[in-house]
Protein backbone atom coordinates (compact mmCIF):
# COMPACT_ATOMS: atom_id res chain seq x y z
CA UNK A 1 0.00 0.00 0.00
CA UNK A 2 2.76 2.58 0.61
CA UNK A 3 3.72 2.76 -3.04
CA UNK A 4 -0.03 3.29 -3.80
CA UNK A 5 0.28 5.88 -1.20
CA UNK A 6 3.72 7.31 -3.02
CA UNK A 7 1.84 7.53 -6.12
CA UNK A 8 -1.22 9.08 -5.14
CA UNK A 9 0.99 11.83 -3.39
CA UNK A 10 3.43 12.85 -6.40
CA UNK A 11 0.32 12.65 -8.27
CA UNK A 12 -1.41 16.05 -5.65
CA UNK A 13 2.27 17.80 -5.79
CA UNK A 14 2.21 17.57 -9.48
CA UNK A 15 -1.54 18.50 -10.22
CA UNK A 16 -0.30 21.33 -7.63
CA UNK A 17 2.60 22.81 -8.60
CA UNK A 18 2.88 25.45 -10.99
CA UNK A 19 5.90 26.19 -12.47
CA UNK A 20 6.15 29.83 -10.63
CA UNK A 21 9.55 28.22 -8.22
CA UNK A 22 12.01 25.65 -9.04
CA UNK A 23 10.30 22.52 -7.83
CA UNK A 24 13.54 21.84 -5.87
CA UNK A 25 11.76 24.49 -3.62
CA UNK A 26 8.29 23.60 -4.11
CA UNK A 27 8.41 20.01 -2.93
CA UNK A 28 10.96 21.65 0.17
CA UNK A 29 7.86 23.62 1.61
CA UNK A 30 5.25 20.84 0.65
CA UNK A 31 6.89 18.26 3.01
CA UNK A 32 7.30 20.67 5.43
CA UNK A 33 3.94 21.05 5.74
CA UNK A 34 3.38 17.26 5.50
CA UNK A 35 5.77 16.00 8.23
CA UNK A 36 4.50 12.00 7.83
CA UNK A 37 6.74 11.61 5.43
CA UNK A 38 10.39 10.38 6.46
CA UNK A 39 13.14 11.04 4.40
CA UNK A 40 13.52 7.69 2.47
CA UNK A 41 9.17 8.14 1.40
CA UNK A 42 10.18 12.13 0.52
CA UNK A 43 13.34 10.67 -1.47
CA UNK A 44 10.73 8.43 -3.32
CA UNK A 45 8.03 10.46 -4.05
CA UNK A 46 10.33 13.50 -5.61
CA UNK A 47 11.46 10.72 -7.98
CA UNK A 48 8.34 9.67 -9.14
CA UNK A 49 7.40 13.63 -9.87
CA UNK A 50 10.65 14.10 -11.47
CA UNK A 51 10.49 11.05 -14.15
CA UNK A 52 7.27 12.30 -14.92
CA UNK A 53 9.17 15.92 -15.81
CA UNK A 54 11.14 13.96 -17.94
CA UNK A 55 8.63 12.92 -20.41
CA UNK A 56 8.15 17.12 -21.11
CA UNK A 57 4.86 17.23 -23.34
CA UNK A 58 5.14 13.78 -24.10
CA UNK A 59 2.86 13.20 -20.54
CA UNK A 60 0.02 15.48 -20.80
CA UNK A 61 -2.07 13.57 -22.97
CA UNK A 62 -2.34 10.45 -20.07
CA UNK A 63 -3.88 10.24 -17.17
CA UNK A 64 -1.66 11.31 -14.42
CA UNK A 65 -0.95 8.25 -12.86
CA UNK A 66 -0.94 6.17 -15.81
CA UNK A 67 1.75 9.04 -16.92
CA UNK A 68 4.10 9.10 -13.28
CA UNK A 69 4.88 5.07 -13.78
CA UNK A 70 5.12 5.39 -17.83
CA UNK A 71 7.48 7.83 -16.90
CA UNK A 72 9.44 5.80 -14.06
CA UNK A 73 9.70 2.72 -16.86
CA UNK A 74 11.28 4.78 -19.59
CA UNK A 75 13.45 6.53 -16.63
CA UNK A 76 14.75 3.42 -14.64
CA UNK A 77 17.07 0.61 -16.14
CA UNK A 78 17.60 -1.96 -12.99
CA UNK A 79 14.58 -3.58 -10.93
CA UNK A 80 12.06 -0.39 -9.04
CA UNK A 81 10.46 -1.62 -6.41
CA UNK A 82 7.51 0.78 -6.81
CA UNK A 83 6.95 -0.16 -10.18
CA UNK A 84 7.37 -4.03 -9.17
CA UNK A 85 4.19 -3.14 -6.62
CA UNK A 86 1.91 -1.11 -9.16
CA UNK A 87 3.06 -2.35 -12.86
CA UNK A 88 5.01 -5.76 -12.67
CA UNK A 89 4.66 -6.07 -16.13
CA UNK A 90 6.50 -3.22 -17.11
CA UNK A 91 9.11 -4.02 -14.03
CA UNK A 92 10.13 -7.39 -15.64
CA UNK A 93 10.76 -5.45 -19.22
CA UNK A 94 13.05 -2.50 -16.97
CA UNK A 95 16.31 -3.43 -18.73
CA UNK A 96 14.78 -3.21 -22.04
CA UNK A 97 16.16 0.02 -24.94
CA UNK A 98 14.29 2.83 -24.93
CA UNK A 99 12.97 1.95 -28.31
CA UNK A 100 11.35 -1.40 -27.37
CA UNK A 101 10.00 0.19 -24.29
CA UNK A 102 8.10 2.79 -26.11
CA UNK A 103 6.68 0.44 -28.46
CA UNK A 104 5.51 -1.51 -24.96
CA UNK A 105 3.75 1.55 -24.08
CA UNK A 106 2.23 1.77 -27.67
CA UNK A 107 4.33 5.59 -28.09
CA UNK A 108 4.97 5.72 -32.13
CA UNK A 109 8.77 6.61 -31.96
CA UNK A 110 7.77 9.81 -34.19
CA UNK A 111 5.65 11.32 -31.38
CA UNK A 112 8.38 10.58 -28.24
CA UNK A 113 9.25 14.22 -28.50
CA UNK A 114 10.30 15.43 -25.05
CA UNK A 115 12.20 18.20 -26.09
CA UNK A 116 9.12 21.05 -27.25
CA UNK A 117 11.31 23.51 -29.19
CA UNK A 118 13.36 21.64 -31.46
CA UNK A 119 12.30 24.38 -34.40
CA UNK A 120 14.76 26.63 -32.08
CA UNK A 121 17.92 24.35 -31.42
CA UNK A 122 21.26 25.49 -32.45
CA UNK A 123 22.12 23.65 -35.54
CA UNK A 124 24.88 21.47 -33.99
CA UNK A 125 22.47 19.79 -31.75
CA UNK A 126 21.45 16.29 -32.76
CA UNK A 127 18.12 16.51 -32.16
CA UNK A 128 16.99 12.65 -31.54
CA UNK A 129 19.72 12.00 -28.90
CA UNK A 130 19.28 15.03 -27.07
CA UNK A 131 15.57 14.58 -26.89
CA UNK A 132 16.23 11.23 -25.23
CA UNK A 133 18.97 12.36 -22.91
CA UNK A 134 16.36 14.01 -20.57
CA UNK A 135 15.33 10.84 -19.58
CA UNK A 136 18.35 10.79 -17.65
CA UNK A 137 19.61 12.82 -14.33
CA UNK A 138 23.15 13.98 -15.64
CA UNK A 139 26.16 13.29 -13.93
CA UNK A 140 28.38 15.84 -11.46
CA UNK A 141 31.57 16.43 -12.94
CA UNK A 142 34.46 17.36 -11.12
CA UNK A 143 37.59 19.17 -12.58
CA UNK A 144 40.44 18.19 -10.96
CA UNK A 145 42.87 21.56 -9.49
CA UNK A 146 46.50 21.33 -10.64
CA UNK A 147 48.39 18.93 -8.64
CA UNK A 148 45.65 17.25 -7.38
CA UNK A 149 45.34 14.14 -9.78
CA UNK A 150 46.48 11.24 -8.03
CA UNK A 151 44.77 12.44 -4.40
CA UNK A 152 41.73 12.95 -6.31
CA UNK A 153 41.51 9.66 -7.83
CA UNK A 154 43.20 7.42 -4.70
CA UNK A 155 40.12 8.99 -2.75
CA UNK A 156 37.53 7.42 -4.64
CA UNK A 157 38.99 4.51 -5.40
CA UNK A 158 39.99 3.79 -1.64
CA UNK A 159 36.16 4.83 -0.79
CA UNK A 160 35.14 2.22 -3.85
CA UNK A 161 33.61 5.27 -5.36
CA UNK A 162 32.76 4.51 -9.42
CA UNK A 163 33.89 7.09 -11.62
CA UNK A 164 34.80 7.63 -14.86
CA UNK A 165 37.26 10.55 -16.86
CA UNK A 166 35.92 11.68 -20.18
CA UNK A 167 38.43 14.27 -20.41
CA UNK A 168 42.04 15.04 -19.26
CA UNK A 169 41.71 16.74 -15.31
CA UNK A 170 37.53 15.78 -15.17
CA UNK A 171 35.40 12.77 -13.29
CA UNK A 172 32.39 12.02 -13.31
CA UNK A 173 30.55 10.32 -10.86
CA UNK A 174 27.29 9.50 -9.72
CA UNK A 175 24.56 12.23 -8.88
CA UNK A 176 24.11 10.65 -5.66
CA UNK A 177 28.12 11.13 -4.47
CA UNK A 178 28.95 13.06 -1.11
CA UNK A 179 31.82 14.68 -2.56
CA UNK A 180 32.31 16.94 0.18
CA UNK A 181 32.22 14.06 2.24
CA UNK A 182 35.09 12.55 0.64
CA UNK A 183 37.07 15.22 -1.42
CA UNK A 184 37.75 19.29 -0.23
CA UNK A 185 35.77 20.93 -2.75
CA UNK A 186 37.19 23.82 -4.05
CA UNK A 187 40.77 23.31 -3.32
CA UNK A 188 41.39 19.56 -4.96
CA UNK A 189 38.56 19.79 -7.28
CA UNK A 190 36.16 22.16 -8.12
CA UNK A 191 32.12 20.90 -9.36
CA UNK A 192 31.64 21.82 -12.52
CA UNK A 193 30.10 20.51 -15.54
CA UNK A 194 31.83 18.87 -18.20
CA UNK A 195 30.68 21.19 -21.00
CA UNK A 196 31.44 24.52 -18.77
CA UNK A 197 34.89 22.68 -18.23
CA UNK A 198 35.47 22.65 -21.84
CA UNK A 199 35.10 26.37 -22.16
CA UNK A 200 38.67 26.29 -20.56
CA UNK A 201 39.70 24.91 -24.41
CA UNK A 202 39.02 28.46 -25.34
CA UNK A 203 40.57 30.27 -22.75
CA UNK A 204 43.55 28.06 -23.84
CA UNK A 205 43.72 30.14 -27.22
CA UNK A 206 45.05 32.64 -25.54
CA UNK A 207 48.81 33.69 -25.71
CA UNK A 208 50.21 32.61 -22.23
CA UNK A 209 50.45 36.48 -20.41
CA UNK A 210 52.96 37.89 -19.41
CA UNK A 211 52.86 40.17 -16.33
CA UNK A 212 49.86 42.16 -15.69
CA UNK A 213 47.44 40.41 -17.65
CA UNK A 214 44.17 41.21 -16.38
CA UNK A 215 40.75 38.81 -16.56
CA UNK A 216 37.17 39.83 -15.43
CA UNK A 217 34.58 37.11 -14.83
CA UNK A 218 31.57 39.67 -14.99
CA UNK A 219 28.86 37.30 -14.54
CA UNK A 220 30.78 35.13 -12.09
CA UNK A 221 27.63 33.07 -10.02
CA UNK A 222 29.20 30.35 -8.32
CA UNK A 223 32.86 31.53 -9.63
CA UNK A 224 33.85 28.51 -11.17
CA UNK A 225 35.36 30.00 -14.48
CA UNK A 226 37.39 32.32 -12.36
CA UNK A 227 38.89 29.83 -10.17
CA UNK A 228 39.22 28.03 -13.78
CA UNK A 229 40.73 30.93 -15.30
CA UNK A 230 43.39 31.37 -12.16
CA UNK A 231 44.24 27.90 -13.18
CA UNK A 232 45.21 28.26 -16.32
CA UNK A 233 46.87 31.38 -16.42
CA UNK A 234 48.28 31.46 -13.05
CA UNK A 235 48.60 34.35 -11.36
CA UNK A 236 46.52 37.06 -12.85
CA UNK A 237 44.78 40.41 -11.90
CA UNK A 238 41.20 39.14 -11.69
CA UNK A 239 38.01 40.82 -10.75
CA UNK A 240 34.52 39.09 -10.46
CA UNK A 241 31.55 40.77 -10.48
CA UNK A 242 27.55 39.32 -10.03
CA UNK A 243 24.50 41.72 -9.25
CA UNK A 244 23.48 39.34 -6.20
CA UNK A 245 24.89 40.45 -3.14
CA UNK A 246 24.39 36.77 -1.87
CA UNK A 247 26.26 35.19 -4.80
CA UNK A 248 28.68 37.58 -3.73
CA UNK A 249 29.72 36.17 -0.42
CA UNK A 250 29.37 33.09 -1.38
CA UNK A 251 32.23 33.51 -3.68
CA UNK A 252 34.35 35.00 -1.35
CA UNK A 253 33.98 31.83 1.21
CA UNK A 254 34.69 29.76 -2.50
CA UNK A 255 37.97 31.80 -3.30
CA UNK A 256 39.44 31.14 0.35
CA UNK A 257 38.80 27.68 -0.02
CA UNK A 258 40.37 27.72 -3.54
CA UNK A 259 43.29 29.42 -2.34
CA UNK A 260 42.14 32.76 -4.22
CA UNK A 261 43.35 36.20 -2.66
CA UNK A 262 44.51 38.39 -5.39
CA UNK A 263 41.08 39.42 -6.87
CA UNK A 264 38.61 42.50 -6.90
CA UNK A 265 35.33 41.72 -6.08
CA UNK A 266 32.20 43.75 -7.25
CA UNK A 267 28.54 44.25 -7.12
CA UNK A 268 27.35 45.14 -10.62
CA UNK A 269 24.25 45.86 -12.53
CA UNK A 270 25.51 45.03 -16.48
CA UNK A 271 22.87 46.69 -17.82
CA UNK A 272 23.70 50.41 -17.34
CA UNK A 273 27.30 51.96 -17.78
CA UNK A 274 30.03 50.81 -15.33
CA UNK A 275 33.07 53.24 -14.73
CA UNK A 276 34.70 51.53 -11.41
CA UNK A 277 36.80 49.11 -13.34
CA UNK A 278 40.20 48.45 -14.25
CA UNK A 279 41.00 52.01 -16.53
CA UNK A 280 43.29 50.54 -18.90
CA UNK A 281 40.48 48.00 -19.82
CA UNK A 282 41.11 44.06 -19.45
CA UNK A 283 43.13 41.24 -21.50
CA UNK A 284 39.96 38.51 -20.87
CA UNK A 285 36.44 39.06 -20.06
CA UNK A 286 34.48 35.85 -19.67
CA UNK A 287 30.77 36.62 -20.15
CA UNK A 288 28.69 33.97 -18.91
CA UNK A 289 25.25 35.40 -19.20
CA UNK A 290 21.79 35.03 -17.98
CA UNK A 291 20.26 32.62 -20.49
CA UNK A 292 17.33 30.38 -20.66
CA UNK A 293 19.15 27.53 -18.71
CA UNK A 294 18.30 25.09 -21.66
CA UNK A 295 21.10 23.40 -22.05
CA UNK A 296 20.75 22.71 -18.23
CA UNK A 297 17.28 21.45 -17.96
CA UNK A 298 17.99 17.72 -17.45
CA UNK A 299 19.29 18.62 -14.11
CA UNK A 300 15.51 20.99 -14.01
CA UNK A 301 13.40 19.02 -16.03
CA UNK A 302 10.13 20.60 -14.92
CA UNK A 303 11.14 23.53 -17.27
CA UNK A 304 10.55 20.96 -20.05
CA UNK A 305 6.30 21.70 -19.16
CA UNK A 306 6.46 25.22 -17.80
CA UNK A 307 9.37 27.14 -20.07
CA UNK A 308 7.60 29.59 -22.87
CA UNK A 309 8.94 29.99 -26.02
CA UNK A 310 8.80 34.16 -25.85
CA UNK A 311 10.75 33.85 -23.05
CA UNK A 312 13.96 33.46 -25.47
CA UNK A 313 13.44 36.70 -27.02
CA UNK A 314 13.74 38.34 -23.17
CA UNK A 315 16.50 36.59 -22.32
CA UNK A 316 18.47 37.76 -25.09
CA UNK A 317 17.56 41.29 -24.91
CA UNK A 318 18.87 41.19 -21.71
CA UNK A 319 22.04 39.59 -23.18
CA UNK A 320 22.27 42.29 -25.34
CA UNK A 321 22.49 45.22 -22.77
CA UNK A 322 25.39 42.80 -20.95
CA UNK A 323 27.43 42.97 -23.78
CA UNK A 324 27.08 46.38 -25.02
CA UNK A 325 28.23 47.16 -21.51
CA UNK A 326 31.16 45.21 -20.64
CA UNK A 327 32.99 44.41 -24.83
CA UNK A 328 34.21 48.28 -24.44
CA UNK A 329 36.03 46.96 -21.09
CA UNK A 330 38.05 44.93 -23.39
CA UNK A 331 41.65 46.58 -23.81
CA UNK A 332 42.98 46.25 -27.75
CA UNK A 333 43.76 42.61 -29.12
CA UNK A 334 42.15 42.06 -25.46
CA UNK A 335 39.78 38.68 -25.69
CA UNK A 336 36.29 38.31 -24.91
CA UNK A 337 34.66 34.45 -24.11
CA UNK A 338 30.88 34.51 -24.31
CA UNK A 339 28.93 31.55 -22.70
CA UNK A 340 25.63 30.23 -22.19
CA UNK A 341 24.28 27.19 -21.03
CA UNK A 342 21.55 27.42 -23.82
CA UNK A 343 20.63 25.49 -26.83
CA UNK A 344 18.73 27.76 -28.55
CA UNK A 345 20.46 29.66 -32.00
CA UNK A 346 19.12 32.81 -30.41
CA UNK A 347 20.97 32.14 -27.61
CA UNK A 348 24.20 30.92 -29.34
CA UNK A 349 24.77 31.41 -32.48
CA UNK A 350 22.46 34.77 -33.79
CA UNK A 351 23.99 36.46 -30.37
CA UNK A 352 27.71 35.71 -31.82
CA UNK A 353 26.17 37.14 -35.13
CA UNK A 354 24.96 40.11 -33.06
CA UNK A 355 28.52 40.47 -31.45
CA UNK A 356 30.35 40.50 -34.35
CA UNK A 357 28.13 42.93 -36.50
CA UNK A 358 28.21 45.68 -33.22
CA UNK A 359 31.45 45.73 -31.63
CA UNK A 360 35.31 45.58 -32.87
CA UNK A 361 35.98 41.90 -32.78
CA UNK A 362 36.91 38.83 -34.56
CA UNK A 363 35.38 35.67 -34.45
CA UNK A 364 38.29 33.10 -32.94
CA UNK A 365 36.45 30.14 -32.28
CA UNK A 366 32.82 29.62 -31.78
CA UNK A 367 31.41 25.70 -30.65
CA UNK A 368 28.52 23.98 -29.39
CA UNK A 369 29.33 21.74 -26.52
CA UNK A 370 27.57 19.13 -26.69
CA UNK A 371 27.13 16.97 -23.05
CA UNK A 372 24.38 14.46 -23.54
CA UNK A 373 26.90 12.03 -25.06
CA UNK A 374 28.54 11.64 -21.53
CA UNK A 375 25.15 12.76 -19.44
CA UNK A 376 26.47 15.94 -18.98
CA UNK A 377 24.82 19.61 -19.34
CA UNK A 378 24.80 21.42 -23.21
CA UNK A 379 26.56 24.81 -23.65
CA UNK A 380 27.23 27.05 -25.98
CA UNK A 381 30.83 29.05 -26.16
CA UNK A 382 32.45 31.72 -28.61
CA UNK A 383 35.87 33.59 -28.32
CA UNK A 384 36.53 36.87 -29.68
CA UNK A 385 39.37 38.92 -30.26
CA UNK A 386 38.74 42.90 -29.95
CA UNK A 387 40.57 44.83 -32.17
CA UNK A 388 39.98 48.57 -32.55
Amino acid sequence: MKHFSHLNTATEIINTYNGRQPFHHFTRDFFRQHKKYGSKDRKQITHLCYCYFRLGGTAKNKPLQQAITEALFLCSDQYNELLAAVQPALNDNITRSVKEKCALLHIPSGTFKIFPFTLALSDEIDQPAFNLSHLKQPDVFLRVRPGHQQTVTGKLERAGIAYAEPAPGCISVASSTKIDELLQVNKEVVIQDYSSQQTGILMKLITVPGPGFTAWDCCAASGGKSIMAKDIFGNINLTVSDIRPSVLSNLTKRFTEAGIGNYTLMKADLTKPISTLHPAGFDLIIADVPCTGSGTWGRTPERLSFFQEEEIDTWCQLQKKILTTVIPHLKNDGHFLYITCSVFRKENEEMADFIQKNFPVRLVKMETLTGYDVKADTMFAAMFRYSI
